[in-house]
């Protein structure tokens, strides 16, 4: 229990860092005169930097668990922040972005793969222990810029130097407790990737089937994170030009929707423990498109309110997306994880990207009422195979 609760401190702290950073994007327009475009463009680096390096760490460490990186994941992560506190040029932000993309990509692996062996026989509860600390960071992150970042400006990064540090000790803790317990894993990891070659009957899928089912998790990650990206990336900028209120209002509406999030996600896991991984993945997709699609339109007040569904029903999916997909793939925990966590950031990352460049050529607000047909997208989910819980 110390493992999975230790992990999901860790997640904690790397996400706020790393949401800290979209929230505070207003603030780097300001002091540095940036374009929409360039802002996308510094939003790209930090996820796309995680999108490559996480598929890649989590192959290697499923063939070779590695307890040393999850303090290091942090060492990178601390010093991105210090970057970001001195950065004078778009140069100096995209490499302090870099550092934080990098220990975010050596974070989770190995620390999904710690929940993952932690968790028993409640593996949707024990990822969702392990995300809900990442959504709570993000929860923190603007309301940490609104706190913070907004009346201390820049140097305020220096503050989340102790989030870094907090995570190194951590991740050390932890370490000493996965390091003992990876020969075991490994050996139990190559039992049941045997079995599964040997016999159809153990519920390996088949290459076809496992090739659609991926193409369909991947299209789901796309409405997902595209949506979020246009959302804390953009969403702030939309709301202090349309209400006219500073930028500590717009962060306390992005705070909402991350908070929701937060519980969506500790609901998420052990709902489809119950019920099946198939229910609420298609749910948490399609299910938030009627609250998205009115969220452009509403007042003030009324766009909080929205937040608190869209966070709550978009965000319990993803713990169980990794999870559906690890038992799709028996013996890739690793992979699974890096390959799922990386295309999250990369799709975010090309989002914010596009979105940027829509916003310079058009404006905000069609970005955001565009982004919010993406949920629509979860009707594929349908088309997922019945997972082994309640028939789902």
């Amino acid at each position: 229990m110390y493992a999975l609760v230790g992990v999901s401190l860790a997640h904690l702290f790397n996400d706020a860092m790393q949401t800290v950073i979209p929230a505070g994007f207003p603030l780097f327009q300001q002091q540095m005169n940036l374009s929409f475009s360039q802002i996308g463009w510094v939003a790209f680096v930090l996820n796309v930097t995680a999108s490559i390096l996480q598929p890649l760490i989590g192959y290697y460490t499923d063939k070779r668990p590695m307890p040393s990186l999850l303090p290091a994941g942090m060492v990178f992560s601390l010093i991105g922040m210090i970057g970001l506190a001195y950065s004078a040029s778009l140069t100096a932000l995209l490499l302090s972005v870099t550092a934080v993309g990098i220990g975010s990509s050596v974070l989770h692996p190995e620390s999904s793969r710690v929940a993952h062996m932690a968790a028993g026989k409640g593996k949707g509860l024990a990822q969702s222990v392990f995300q809900v600390g990442g959504n709570t960071g993000q929860a923190l992150g603007p309301l940490m810029v609104a706190l913070i970042l907004a009346p201390q400006g820049q140097h305020g990064f220096l503050w989340f130097t102790v989030l870094a540090l907090a995570g190194i000790l951590i991740q050390f803790g932890v370490g000493r407790w996965y390091g003992p317990r990876v020969i075991g894993e490994r050996a139990g990891l190559a039992a049941k990737a045997g079995a599964a070659k040997q016999s159809n009957a153990a519920g390996q899928a088949d290459r076809k089937t496992i090739v659609f089912v991926i193409g369909v998790l991947i299209l789901l990650l796309f409405s997902k994170f595209v949506y979020l990206a246009g959302m804390n990336g953009y969403y702030s900028f939309y709301y202090m030009d349309r209400f006219g209120l500073p930028l500590a209002k717009a962060q306390i509406c992005l705070f909402v929707l991350q908070f929701a999030g937060m519980l969506g996600t500790l609901l998420g896991g052990p709902l489809a423990d119950r019920i099946g991984r198939k229910r609420v993945i298609w749910f948490s997709i399609f299910g938030t498109a009627p609250f998205a699609l009115l969220l452009p339109y509403a007042g003030p007040t009324a766009s909080m309110l929205l937040c608190i569904p869209i966070g709550l029903i978009l965000m319990s999916g993803f713990s169980v997306i990794i999870v559906y997909a690890q038992e799709l793939l028996p013996g890739k925990v690793g992979t699974v994880a890096g390959l799922f966590f990386g295309l999250s950031f990369g799709m975010g990352g090309i989002g914010s990207v596009a979105l940027g460049w829509l916003a310079d050529v058009t404006s905000v607000s069609v970005v955001i009422r565009l982004s919010a047909f993406l949920p629509l997208l979860g009707v594929v989910a349908f088309l997922l195979p019945k997972d082994r819980r309640s028939g789902g």
